[in-house]
């Protein structure tokens, strides 16, 4: 029923992980805008300039998955 095998491990793990690793980013972005009292339109640039690569990260992943069946 549950066939786990080090691929499945690694994925889910390697999933999660990362998930739980942006999700942590984005609350070090928040504390830092607390701390320097950036106001909005600084966490606005800090969510833009920091949060940027964490995007493009996460658009790398949908772009890979929705092209999974065409290319291969």
């Amino acid at each position: 029923m549950f066939e786990f095998n080090e691929e499945n491990i690694a994925q889910l793990g390697l999933t999660v992980g990362v998930t739980a690793f942006m999700l942590y980013m984005v609350f070090i972005i928040i504390q830092l805008a607390r701390e320097s009292k950036a106001g909005k339109f600084g966490t606005f640039v800090l969510f833009l300039a920091l949060g940027f690569g964490l995007l493009g990260f996460a658009a790398k992943g949908l772009i890979k998955y929705f092209l999974a069946g065409i290319v291969e």
